[in-house]
Protein backbone atom coordinates (compact mmCIF):
# COMPACT_ATOMS: atom_id res chain seq x y z
CA UNK A 1 0.00 0.00 0.00
CA UNK A 2 1.36 3.20 -0.96
CA UNK A 3 0.82 6.39 1.30
CA UNK A 4 1.76 9.78 1.07
CA UNK A 5 3.01 11.60 3.74
CA UNK A 6 3.36 15.77 3.93
CA UNK A 7 5.81 16.79 6.05
CA UNK A 8 4.54 19.62 8.65
CA UNK A 9 5.43 23.01 8.19
CA UNK A 10 8.42 24.51 9.86
CA UNK A 11 7.44 26.41 13.42
CA UNK A 12 9.56 28.79 15.09
CA UNK A 13 10.66 26.46 18.57
CA UNK A 14 8.57 29.75 20.15
CA UNK A 15 5.48 28.43 19.30
CA UNK A 16 3.86 26.75 21.54
CA UNK A 17 1.61 25.01 18.59
CA UNK A 18 4.41 22.72 17.64
CA UNK A 19 5.20 22.18 21.46
CA UNK A 20 4.54 18.51 22.18
CA UNK A 21 1.79 17.65 25.02
CA UNK A 22 4.61 16.99 27.33
CA UNK A 23 6.18 20.17 26.55
CA UNK A 24 2.99 22.28 27.34
CA UNK A 25 1.81 20.64 30.17
CA UNK A 26 5.26 21.15 31.71
CA UNK A 27 5.59 24.89 30.30
CA UNK A 28 2.27 25.04 32.21
CA UNK A 29 3.28 23.83 35.57
CA UNK A 30 6.53 26.15 35.32
CA UNK A 31 4.83 28.99 33.78
CA UNK A 32 1.77 28.96 36.81
CA UNK A 33 5.02 28.42 39.40
CA UNK A 34 6.90 31.14 38.47
CA UNK A 35 3.52 33.21 38.34
CA UNK A 36 2.32 32.34 41.88
CA UNK A 37 6.20 32.22 43.28
CA UNK A 38 6.85 36.09 41.90
CA UNK A 39 3.70 37.12 42.97
CA UNK A 40 4.25 35.58 46.64
CA UNK A 41 7.84 36.88 46.88
CA UNK A 42 6.82 40.78 45.05
CA UNK A 43 4.15 41.05 48.15
CA UNK A 44 6.61 39.43 50.70
CA UNK A 45 9.61 42.27 49.79
CA UNK A 46 6.97 45.03 49.56
CA UNK A 47 5.35 43.81 52.77
CA UNK A 48 8.52 43.69 54.81
CA UNK A 49 10.00 46.68 52.90
CA UNK A 50 7.16 48.76 54.04
CA UNK A 51 7.64 47.18 57.80
CA UNK A 52 10.73 48.13 58.22
CA UNK A 53 10.34 51.96 56.56
CA UNK A 54 7.48 52.20 59.53
CA UNK A 55 10.26 51.04 61.84
CA UNK A 56 12.90 53.53 60.76
CA UNK A 57 9.98 56.15 60.82
CA UNK A 58 8.69 55.88 64.53
CA UNK A 59 12.30 55.91 65.11
CA UNK A 60 13.01 58.91 63.06
CA UNK A 61 9.31 60.26 64.94
CA UNK A 62 11.71 59.35 68.48
CA UNK A 63 14.45 61.10 67.51
CA UNK A 64 12.46 64.37 66.57
CA UNK A 65 11.13 64.31 70.42
CA UNK A 66 14.50 63.30 71.80
CA UNK A 67 16.54 66.00 70.23
CA UNK A 68 14.22 68.98 71.54
CA UNK A 69 10.31 68.63 68.75
CA UNK A 70 6.87 68.22 69.73
CA UNK A 71 6.08 66.10 72.96
CA UNK A 72 3.80 63.68 72.97
CA UNK A 73 1.96 62.43 75.53
CA UNK A 74 4.44 59.41 76.37
CA UNK A 75 7.58 62.01 76.27
CA UNK A 76 9.46 62.79 79.16
CA UNK A 77 9.40 66.63 80.11
CA UNK A 78 12.81 68.50 78.82
CA UNK A 79 13.76 71.04 76.44
CA UNK A 80 15.59 70.56 73.63
CA UNK A 81 19.45 72.15 74.81
CA UNK A 82 20.23 70.00 78.24
CA UNK A 83 21.94 66.58 77.63
CA UNK A 84 23.29 64.97 74.41
CA UNK A 85 21.41 64.38 71.44
CA UNK A 86 21.13 60.92 71.19
CA UNK A 87 23.00 58.95 68.57
CA UNK A 88 22.44 55.15 69.70
CA UNK A 89 25.82 54.40 68.78
CA UNK A 90 24.47 53.70 65.08
CA UNK A 91 23.89 55.88 62.29
CA UNK A 92 22.00 59.27 61.88
CA UNK A 93 21.93 63.30 61.85
CA UNK A 94 20.75 65.52 64.13
CA UNK A 95 20.36 69.20 63.28
CA UNK A 96 19.06 72.35 65.16
CA UNK A 97 18.20 75.51 63.95
CA UNK A 98 16.89 78.57 65.72
CA UNK A 99 16.98 81.98 63.77
CA UNK A 100 18.81 81.05 60.88
CA UNK A 101 21.51 79.90 62.57
CA UNK A 102 22.35 76.15 63.07
CA UNK A 103 22.98 75.36 66.70
CA UNK A 104 23.37 71.45 66.39
CA UNK A 105 25.01 69.79 63.46
CA UNK A 106 25.46 66.35 64.50
CA UNK A 107 26.36 63.43 62.15
CA UNK A 108 27.00 59.78 63.64
CA UNK A 109 28.25 56.97 62.06
CA UNK A 110 29.14 53.62 64.45
CA UNK A 111 31.27 55.53 67.11
CA UNK A 112 32.58 58.41 64.96
CA UNK A 113 30.42 61.72 65.30
CA UNK A 114 31.11 64.51 62.61
CA UNK A 115 29.05 67.43 60.91
CA UNK A 116 27.23 67.97 58.01
CA UNK A 117 28.63 69.98 55.10
CA UNK A 118 27.35 72.83 54.08
CA UNK A 119 26.04 71.64 50.74
CA UNK A 120 24.30 68.43 52.97
CA UNK A 121 22.56 71.00 54.86
CA UNK A 122 21.54 72.62 51.94
CA UNK A 123 20.06 69.43 50.78
CA UNK A 124 17.98 69.18 54.01
CA UNK A 125 17.36 73.17 53.64
CA UNK A 126 15.90 72.51 50.23
CA UNK A 127 14.07 69.30 50.49
CA UNK A 128 10.66 70.92 52.26
CA UNK A 129 10.94 68.68 55.52
CA UNK A 130 7.69 68.55 57.44
CA UNK A 131 7.02 66.28 60.01
CA UNK A 132 5.96 62.92 58.47
CA UNK A 133 9.32 61.55 57.29
CA UNK A 134 10.70 61.43 53.69
CA UNK A 135 12.97 59.47 51.55
CA UNK A 136 15.56 62.20 49.90
CA UNK A 137 18.82 61.58 48.82
CA UNK A 138 21.76 63.34 50.75
CA UNK A 139 24.92 64.25 48.54
CA UNK A 140 27.91 62.00 50.23
CA UNK A 141 25.69 59.81 52.72
CA UNK A 142 22.78 58.32 50.27
CA UNK A 143 19.69 58.08 51.03
CA UNK A 144 17.96 58.60 54.34
CA UNK A 145 14.80 58.82 55.88
CA UNK A 146 14.48 62.46 57.23
CA UNK A 147 11.60 64.37 59.21
CA UNK A 148 11.61 68.18 60.43
CA UNK A 149 9.40 69.43 63.03
CA UNK A 150 9.22 73.21 65.08
CA UNK A 151 10.37 73.44 68.49
CA UNK A 152 8.38 74.90 71.42
CA UNK A 153 10.82 77.63 72.16
CA UNK A 154 11.36 78.60 68.67
CA UNK A 155 13.73 76.77 66.11
CA UNK A 156 13.50 73.54 63.81
CA UNK A 157 14.70 70.14 64.15
CA UNK A 158 15.86 67.69 61.61
CA UNK A 159 16.17 64.62 62.47
CA UNK A 160 17.40 61.32 60.17
CA UNK A 161 18.29 57.71 59.69
CA UNK A 162 20.18 56.08 56.96
CA UNK A 163 17.54 53.84 54.55
CA UNK A 164 20.89 51.66 53.68
CA UNK A 165 20.05 49.13 56.72
CA UNK A 166 16.09 48.32 54.72
CA UNK A 167 18.62 48.94 51.77
CA UNK A 168 20.63 45.48 52.49
CA UNK A 169 18.09 43.53 54.43
CA UNK A 170 15.75 44.02 51.32
CA UNK A 171 18.53 42.86 48.79
CA UNK A 172 19.20 40.04 50.45
CA UNK A 173 15.54 39.21 50.53
CA UNK A 174 15.16 39.74 47.02
CA UNK A 175 18.75 37.61 46.59
CA UNK A 176 17.41 34.40 48.96
CA UNK A 177 14.11 35.05 46.83
CA UNK A 178 15.38 34.65 43.28
CA UNK A 179 17.76 31.94 44.72
CA UNK A 180 14.50 30.07 45.94
CA UNK A 181 12.65 30.56 42.68
CA UNK A 182 15.19 29.55 40.42
CA UNK A 183 15.80 26.29 42.51
CA UNK A 184 12.49 25.94 42.56
CA UNK A 185 11.78 26.12 38.60
CA UNK A 186 14.58 23.58 38.66
CA UNK A 187 12.99 21.12 40.43
CA UNK A 188 8.95 22.03 39.17
CA UNK A 189 10.58 21.28 35.56
CA UNK A 190 12.61 18.01 36.59
CA UNK A 191 9.99 16.94 38.72
CA UNK A 192 6.63 17.84 36.76
CA UNK A 193 8.19 16.85 33.58
CA UNK A 194 9.17 13.01 34.94
CA UNK A 195 5.18 12.98 36.60
CA UNK A 196 3.79 14.24 33.22
CA UNK A 197 5.52 11.54 31.07
CA UNK A 198 4.87 9.04 33.77
CA UNK A 199 0.99 10.06 33.55
CA UNK A 200 1.29 10.48 29.36
CA UNK A 201 2.84 6.65 29.11
CA UNK A 202 0.06 5.14 28.14
CA UNK A 203 -1.03 7.73 25.77
CA UNK A 204 2.35 7.21 24.62
CA UNK A 205 1.66 3.04 24.03
CA UNK A 206 -1.59 4.07 22.47
CA UNK A 207 0.05 6.16 19.60
CA UNK A 208 2.92 3.63 19.33
CA UNK A 209 -0.50 1.00 18.23
CA UNK A 210 -1.65 3.60 15.65
CA UNK A 211 1.81 3.91 14.28
CA UNK A 212 1.89 0.46 14.06
CA UNK A 213 -1.09 -0.39 12.44
CA UNK A 214 -0.35 2.95 9.71
CA UNK A 215 2.67 0.89 8.80
CA UNK A 216 0.60 -2.17 7.57
CA UNK A 217 -0.23 -3.18 4.05
CA UNK A 218 -3.70 -2.93 4.16
CA UNK A 219 -4.63 -2.46 0.57
CA UNK A 220 -4.98 -6.13 -0.51
CA UNK A 221 -4.68 -9.70 0.65
CA UNK A 222 -5.91 -11.76 3.79
CA UNK A 223 -5.39 -8.95 6.56
CA UNK A 224 -5.11 -9.94 10.57
CA UNK A 225 -5.22 -6.53 13.06
CA UNK A 226 -2.95 -8.38 15.35
CA UNK A 227 -1.97 -4.74 17.14
CA UNK A 228 -4.36 -3.26 20.31
CA UNK A 229 -3.82 -1.41 23.23
CA UNK A 230 -2.85 -3.32 26.26
CA UNK A 231 -6.07 -4.10 28.59
CA UNK A 232 -4.17 -1.98 31.22
CA UNK A 233 -4.37 1.46 28.60
CA UNK A 234 -8.25 0.66 28.07
CA UNK A 235 -9.42 1.66 31.50
CA UNK A 236 -12.69 3.42 30.72
CA UNK A 237 -12.49 5.53 33.87
CA UNK A 238 -9.49 7.98 32.40
CA UNK A 239 -9.47 10.16 29.78
CA UNK A 240 -6.57 7.87 27.91
CA UNK A 241 -8.53 4.92 28.58
CA UNK A 242 -11.08 5.85 26.63
CA UNK A 243 -9.05 6.54 23.60
CA UNK A 244 -7.74 3.01 23.86
CA UNK A 245 -10.58 1.66 24.04
CA UNK A 246 -12.02 3.63 21.22
CA UNK A 247 -8.78 2.63 19.14
CA UNK A 248 -9.33 -0.74 19.71
CA UNK A 249 -12.71 -1.09 18.85
CA UNK A 250 -12.39 0.81 15.62
CA UNK A 251 -9.46 -1.53 15.21
CA UNK A 252 -11.62 -4.27 15.57
CA UNK A 253 -14.51 -2.84 13.16
CA UNK A 254 -12.07 -2.11 10.40
CA UNK A 255 -10.65 -5.70 10.62
CA UNK A 256 -13.79 -7.20 10.35
CA UNK A 257 -14.34 -4.87 7.25
CA UNK A 258 -10.86 -5.75 5.32
CA UNK A 259 -12.07 -9.54 6.29
CA UNK A 260 -15.39 -9.00 4.61
CA UNK A 261 -13.56 -7.11 2.07
CA UNK A 262 -10.72 -10.17 1.57
CA UNK A 263 -13.49 -12.57 1.59
CA UNK A 264 -15.75 -10.84 -1.29
CA UNK A 265 -12.52 -10.25 -3.33
CA UNK A 266 -11.22 -14.00 -2.91
CA UNK A 267 -14.80 -15.00 -4.66
CA UNK A 268 -14.96 -12.51 -7.37
CA UNK A 269 -11.40 -13.64 -8.36
CA UNK A 270 -12.39 -17.14 -8.30
CA UNK A 271 -15.77 -16.55 -10.02
CA UNK A 272 -13.21 -15.07 -12.89
CA UNK A 273 -11.01 -17.84 -12.31
CA UNK A 274 -13.96 -20.33 -13.02
CA UNK A 275 -15.75 -18.23 -15.61
CA UNK A 276 -11.95 -17.91 -17.49
CA UNK A 277 -11.22 -21.45 -17.52
CA UNK A 278 -15.14 -22.66 -18.44
CA UNK A 279 -15.46 -20.17 -21.33
CA UNK A 280 -11.94 -21.53 -23.33
CA UNK A 281 -13.58 -24.95 -24.03
CA UNK A 282 -16.86 -23.07 -26.00
CA UNK A 283 -14.59 -20.65 -27.33
CA UNK A 284 -12.30 -23.22 -28.99
CA UNK A 285 -15.39 -25.01 -30.43
CA UNK A 286 -16.68 -21.80 -31.70
CA UNK A 287 -13.38 -20.50 -33.58
CA UNK A 288 -13.27 -24.56 -34.56
CA UNK A 289 -16.25 -24.96 -36.20
CA UNK A 290 -15.56 -21.32 -38.04
CA UNK A 291 -12.62 -22.88 -39.51
CA UNK A 292 -14.26 -26.10 -40.19
CA UNK A 293 -16.83 -23.70 -42.06
CA UNK A 294 -14.67 -22.07 -44.28
CA UNK A 295 -13.71 -25.39 -45.58
CA UNK A 296 -16.44 -26.56 -46.90
CA UNK A 297 -16.44 -27.49 -50.36
CA UNK A 298 -19.61 -26.34 -51.44
CA UNK A 299 -20.11 -22.85 -52.41
CA UNK A 300 -20.45 -20.55 -49.69
CA UNK A 301 -22.10 -17.43 -50.66
CA UNK A 302 -19.57 -14.45 -49.55
CA UNK A 303 -21.93 -12.86 -46.65
CA UNK A 304 -21.62 -16.27 -44.76
CA UNK A 305 -18.21 -16.31 -45.27
CA UNK A 306 -17.12 -13.19 -44.31
CA UNK A 307 -19.34 -13.47 -41.05
CA UNK A 308 -17.66 -16.40 -40.22
CA UNK A 309 -14.33 -14.56 -40.43
CA UNK A 310 -15.72 -12.25 -38.09
CA UNK A 311 -17.01 -14.62 -35.98
CA UNK A 312 -13.13 -16.48 -35.36
CA UNK A 313 -11.88 -12.86 -35.47
CA UNK A 314 -13.68 -12.04 -32.54
CA UNK A 315 -13.28 -15.60 -30.81
CA UNK A 316 -10.24 -15.15 -30.99
CA UNK A 317 -10.01 -11.81 -29.68
CA UNK A 318 -12.32 -13.27 -26.79
CA UNK A 319 -10.12 -16.26 -26.25
CA UNK A 320 -7.48 -13.66 -25.71
CA UNK A 321 -9.15 -11.82 -23.33
CA UNK A 322 -10.20 -15.32 -21.32
CA UNK A 323 -6.46 -16.20 -20.98
CA UNK A 324 -5.66 -12.48 -19.68
CA UNK A 325 -8.32 -12.55 -17.23
CA UNK A 326 -7.32 -16.16 -16.05
CA UNK A 327 -3.86 -15.07 -15.66
CA UNK A 328 -4.33 -12.45 -13.40
CA UNK A 329 -6.50 -14.53 -11.28
CA UNK A 330 -3.93 -16.87 -11.21
CA UNK A 331 -1.79 -14.41 -10.01
CA UNK A 332 -4.43 -12.68 -7.52
CA UNK A 333 -4.35 -16.32 -5.81
CA UNK A 334 -0.54 -16.19 -5.40
CA UNK A 335 -0.07 -19.35 -7.23
CA UNK A 336 3.77 -19.93 -7.93
CA UNK A 337 5.56 -19.34 -11.21
CA UNK A 338 8.03 -21.36 -12.85
CA UNK A 339 11.56 -19.83 -11.48
CA UNK A 340 14.66 -19.77 -13.49
CA UNK A 341 17.43 -18.09 -15.08
CA UNK A 342 15.81 -15.48 -17.73
CA UNK A 343 18.41 -13.92 -20.41
CA UNK A 344 16.52 -10.34 -20.95
CA UNK A 345 18.66 -9.01 -23.47
CA UNK A 346 17.33 -12.15 -25.80
CA UNK A 347 13.80 -12.10 -24.60
CA UNK A 348 14.02 -8.26 -25.54
CA UNK A 349 15.11 -8.93 -28.89
CA UNK A 350 12.52 -11.28 -29.57
CA UNK A 351 10.29 -9.31 -28.64
CA UNK A 352 11.09 -6.33 -30.62
CA UNK A 353 11.61 -8.53 -33.68
CA UNK A 354 8.11 -9.47 -33.28
CA UNK A 355 6.83 -6.16 -32.48
CA UNK A 356 8.58 -4.83 -36.08
CA UNK A 357 6.88 -7.26 -38.11
CA UNK A 358 3.57 -6.84 -36.74
CA UNK A 359 3.92 -3.02 -37.00
CA UNK A 360 6.81 -1.98 -39.47
CA UNK A 361 5.53 1.46 -39.68
CA UNK A 362 7.00 2.10 -36.51
CA UNK A 363 10.91 2.84 -35.64
CA UNK A 364 11.94 0.18 -33.72
CA UNK A 365 15.25 0.35 -32.05
CA UNK A 366 17.11 -1.54 -29.13
CA UNK A 367 19.24 -0.62 -26.46
CA UNK A 368 21.34 -3.31 -24.70
CA UNK A 369 24.47 -3.95 -22.36
CA UNK A 370 27.46 -5.43 -23.94
CA UNK A 371 26.89 -8.06 -21.29
CA UNK A 372 23.67 -10.61 -20.99
CA UNK A 373 21.23 -9.62 -18.81
CA UNK A 374 19.88 -12.11 -16.33
CA UNK A 375 17.09 -12.22 -13.96
CA UNK A 376 15.53 -14.91 -12.21
CA UNK A 377 12.05 -15.75 -13.04
CA UNK A 378 9.23 -17.22 -15.40
CA UNK A 379 10.34 -16.92 -18.97
CA UNK A 380 6.92 -16.97 -20.66
CA UNK A 381 5.38 -14.31 -18.00
CA UNK A 382 8.23 -12.22 -18.19
CA UNK A 383 7.99 -12.19 -22.17
CA UNK A 384 4.43 -11.35 -21.83
CA UNK A 385 5.44 -8.49 -20.05
CA UNK A 386 7.97 -7.07 -22.85
CA UNK A 387 5.32 -7.82 -25.52
CA UNK A 388 2.13 -5.57 -23.70
CA UNK A 389 4.63 -2.93 -23.22
CA UNK A 390 5.32 -3.24 -26.80
CA UNK A 391 1.95 -3.46 -27.81
CA UNK A 392 0.82 -0.94 -25.69
CA UNK A 393 3.22 0.93 -27.76
CA UNK A 394 2.33 0.16 -30.95
CA UNK A 395 -1.72 0.06 -30.09
CA UNK A 396 -1.70 4.08 -29.10
CA UNK A 397 1.13 5.91 -30.53
CA UNK A 398 0.27 6.43 -34.51
CA UNK A 399 2.43 5.28 -37.54
CA UNK A 400 6.28 6.85 -37.62
CA UNK A 401 6.71 6.68 -33.92
CA UNK A 402 10.22 5.46 -32.31
CA UNK A 403 9.95 3.00 -29.80
CA UNK A 404 13.46 2.29 -27.77
CA UNK A 405 13.68 -0.80 -25.45
CA UNK A 406 16.42 -0.48 -23.15
CA UNK A 407 17.84 -2.78 -20.32
CA UNK A 408 20.58 -1.26 -18.19
CA UNK A 409 21.30 -2.63 -14.38
CA UNK A 410 20.79 -0.55 -11.34
CA UNK A 411 22.69 -2.04 -8.32
CA UNK A 412 20.67 -5.16 -7.40
CA UNK A 413 17.93 -4.27 -10.00
CA UNK A 414 17.52 -4.71 -13.59
CA UNK A 415 15.42 -1.94 -15.33
CA UNK A 416 13.56 -2.64 -18.49
CA UNK A 417 12.06 0.74 -19.73
CA UNK A 418 10.19 0.97 -23.41
CA UNK A 419 10.28 4.71 -24.18
CA UNK A 420 8.56 6.27 -27.57
CA UNK A 421 7.80 9.85 -28.42
CA UNK A 422 4.40 9.37 -29.20
CA UNK A 423 1.38 11.89 -28.17
CA UNK A 424 1.57 10.48 -24.64
CA UNK A 425 -0.71 9.56 -21.22
CA UNK A 426 -3.37 11.80 -20.16
CA UNK A 427 -2.30 13.10 -17.05
CA UNK A 428 -5.63 12.17 -15.99
CA UNK A 429 -5.00 8.58 -17.05
CA UNK A 430 -1.60 7.83 -15.34
CA UNK A 431 -2.77 7.19 -11.66
CA UNK A 432 -5.02 4.58 -13.15
CA UNK A 433 -3.17 3.24 -16.23
CA UNK A 434 -2.30 0.20 -14.84
CA UNK A 435 -5.33 -0.60 -13.30
CA UNK A 436 -8.02 -3.35 -14.96
CA UNK A 437 -9.97 -2.36 -18.05
CA UNK A 438 -8.57 1.03 -17.82
CA UNK A 439 -8.95 2.40 -21.40
CA UNK A 440 -6.60 5.25 -23.17
CA UNK A 441 -8.85 5.50 -26.35
CA UNK A 442 -10.13 8.57 -26.08
CA UNK A 443 -6.62 10.53 -25.85
CA UNK A 444 -4.50 8.17 -27.69
CA UNK A 445 -5.12 6.72 -31.35
CA UNK A 446 -6.18 3.46 -31.71
CA UNK A 447 -4.49 0.99 -34.13
CA UNK A 448 -5.91 -1.55 -33.23
CA UNK A 449 -8.21 -3.47 -30.55
CA UNK A 450 -7.38 -3.41 -26.59
CA UNK A 451 -9.15 -5.13 -24.05
CA UNK A 452 -7.50 -3.03 -21.36
CA UNK A 453 -5.55 -5.74 -19.34
CA UNK A 454 -2.21 -5.50 -20.79
CA UNK A 455 -0.62 -3.27 -18.15
CA UNK A 456 -2.34 -4.78 -15.75
CA UNK A 457 -0.68 -7.87 -16.37
CA UNK A 458 2.26 -6.38 -16.88
CA UNK A 459 1.95 -4.76 -13.05
CA UNK A 460 0.93 -8.14 -11.50
CA UNK A 461 3.89 -10.01 -13.41
CA UNK A 462 6.29 -7.76 -12.00
CA UNK A 463 5.08 -7.78 -8.49
CA UNK A 464 5.09 -11.30 -8.46
CA UNK A 465 8.53 -11.89 -9.38
CA UNK A 466 9.08 -8.86 -6.24
CA UNK A 467 9.27 -6.00 -8.97
CA UNK A 468 7.51 -2.62 -9.78
CA UNK A 469 6.19 -0.65 -12.45
CA UNK A 470 6.02 2.98 -13.03
CA UNK A 471 5.49 5.61 -15.48
CA UNK A 472 6.96 8.82 -16.76
CA UNK A 473 5.02 10.22 -19.94
CA UNK A 474 4.45 13.87 -21.07
CA UNK A 475 3.87 14.87 -25.12
CA UNK A 476 6.82 13.53 -26.98
CA UNK A 477 7.73 11.23 -24.23
CA UNK A 478 6.32 8.16 -22.56
CA UNK A 479 8.71 5.99 -20.66
CA UNK A 480 7.15 2.89 -18.95
CA UNK A 481 9.96 1.14 -16.57
CA UNK A 482 9.64 -2.28 -15.28
CA UNK A 483 12.47 -2.82 -12.32
CA UNK A 484 13.08 -6.68 -11.75
CA UNK A 485 15.42 -8.18 -8.89
CA UNK A 486 19.23 -8.70 -10.66
CA UNK A 487 20.54 -12.44 -10.86
CA UNK A 488 22.87 -13.07 -8.02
Amino acid sequence: MSTSTTAPPARSWFDPSGWSLTAKLVAAVVGLFLVITVATSAFTVIALQNHLVNQIDQDVTQSLVRAGGPRGPGDRDRDGDGGAIPGGGGESLIVVQRAGQVTVNRLESGRTVGELTTAQLAALNEAGLGPTPRTIEIPGLGDYRVAAARQPAGGTVVAGLPMSGIDKIVDAIIGLVVGTTITGLALVALGGQWIVRRNLAPLQRVAHTATQVSHLELDSGAVALAQRVPAADTDPRTEVGQVGLALNNMLDNVEGALMARHDSETRVRQFVADASHELRTPLASIRGYAELSRREREPVPASVTHALNRVESESLRMQGLVEDLLLLARLDAGRPLESGSVDLSLLAMDAVSDAHAAAPSHTWELDLPDEPVEVPGDQARLHQVVANLLANARTHTPPGTRVVTSLHREGDWVRLRVTDDGPGVPAALQDTVFERFSRGDEARNRAGGSTGLGLSIVDAVAKSHGGRVCLDSRPGHTSFSVLLPAAA
